[in-house]
């Protein structure tokens, strides 16, 4: 059973965070504070720790060195730094000395060995990190470590976010309670293909890092790698989880209902709500694809429905356009059979068997205009496999912030 708590990724036992800013992000209007934009997570040693990394190949310099250390500390790791800003993707060389001098800088603030020290970054691509600006930040930011500096942490990895994330439920267990938290951020270039944004999981569960490997790829499978706002797949896609062992619960096996519902309650809420504060989304929307062959058809149904701009346009324009639904889910690659197929737009069956049902569009476009919408579609392939994606609306403000960008 679990129970929703505050604290976020310091809720459990074991975990301190800070936020500070450092001068990576431009500077504020005049009279406000400076921006949070370098957030640090430490444990209070190396303690087991699992990631799951971007699937692009053009891949940022700090994925490549957090793989590195994670690699040669056999999955164990004392922190992980963050800044946002500047997302020191495609820098060459230059980009992999200022990744490896942050984890440098980060391990001496601790006191820990270097490859103890996981990195990640996230903003602008194409543009060199500053890291005398780390460095300051990083100091800072170890000096203020506290057990609740969640908030700070939390606003410091946000870029275009519209509200930071946080999460943390409380589990119970016959074996006694432990507690799982977290934060993420992400508002466009989302598609993860396994990772996602950038997303940080702590619990106080005793777990070993290959069982937690296996547990956090599983949970990904069904959260973070069930997102999408446009279809993107970054350069700088991660997510960390790290167990300090605290509580006393111990977990030998990845399949252990507990520690997996505990990692997918707090990793399904923070993937809804970066898709819910997608660039210019105005709805959060869930696609269900069900009578698939396999799940792979499933999910590449969804997928392909969640991605489609035709029918992101008409959920934001409420229209109830059952036809662009059918089309992308005919198109996915998936089996499928037009004659049993069904759609649905809340609980309106707007396609049922091949068979339209045009007279009950005004009852769907009622549905669309509420600000979160499930949609669901039968393949009619005859078999039992589901899946679900989340998605949102693409509006006329998603296209002037990313048309701006860099500007």
């Amino acid at each position: 059973m679990t129970r929703v708590i505050d604290g976020g990724i310091t809720a459990p036992s074991g975990f301190r965070a800070a936020g500070v800013a450092c001068g990576i992000k431009r500077s504020p209007a005049a009279g406000q504070p400076p921006a949070l934009d370098l957030a640090l997570v430490a444990a209070g040693g190396p303690v087991p720790t699992a990631a799951v990394f971007t699937t692009n190949r053009a891949v940022a310099a700090p994925v490549v060195v957090s793989r590195e250390h994670l690699d040669r500390s056999g999955g164990r790791a004392a922190a992980v730094v963050i800044n946002s800003g500047c997302a020191n993707a495609c820098t060459g060389a230059a980009g992999h000395t200022v990744a490896r001098q942050m984890a440098e800088a980060t391990a001496t603030a601790l006191g820990c060995e270097v490859d103890r020290v996981l990195v990640a970054s996230t903003g602008v691509i194409g543009v060199a990190l500053d890291i005398q600006k780390i460095r300051t930040g990083v100091a800072a930011a170890a000096r203020v470590l506290r057990a609740d500096g969640q908030a700070d942490a939390t606003r410091a990895i946000m870029t275009t976010d519209p509200f930071p994330k946080a999460y943390a439920v409380l589990v119970d267990t016959p074996g006694g309670r432990f507690t799982v938290g977290g934060m993420a951020k992400g508002s466009g270039m989302i598609e993860p293909r396994m990772a996602t944004m950038i997303g940080v999981l702590t619990t106080d569960a005793r777990v070993e890092p290959d069982v937690l490997a296996r547990a956090l790829r599983s949970v990904c499978d069904e959260t973070f790698n069930a997102i999408t706002v446009d279809g993107e797949c970054s350069t700088n896609d991660c997510v960390f989880a790290m167990a300090s062992g605290e509580s006393g619960v111990a977990f030998t096996r990845d399949d252990a209902p507990a520690l997996i519902d505990g990692l997918r309650e707090v990793a399904g809420h923070l993937a809804r709500e970066i898709v819910r504060g997608g660039e210019g989304a105005t709805k959060l929307v869930t696609i269900t694809v069900t009578g698939a062959a396999s799940t792979a058809d499933a999910r590449l149904a969804a997928r392909t429905v969640a991605n489609s701009p035709l029918v992101k346009t008409a959920i934001h324009g409420g229209d109830p356009n059952w036809g662009r639904l059918v089309a992308a889910a005919g198109r996915s690659g998936a089996d499928f059979s037009l004659d049993r197929a069904s759609v649905a737009i809340g609980n309106v069956p707007l396609f049922v068997a091949g068979v339209p049902h045009d007279e009950r569009a005004e009852a769907a476009a009622r549905v669309l205009a509420d600000r979160e919408i499930v949609i669901t579609i039968d393949l009619g392939a005859g078999g039992s496999s589901t899946a679900t994606m989340w998605t949102c609306d693409l509006s006329a403000e998603y296209v002037r912030i990313n048309g701006a960008y860099r500007t």
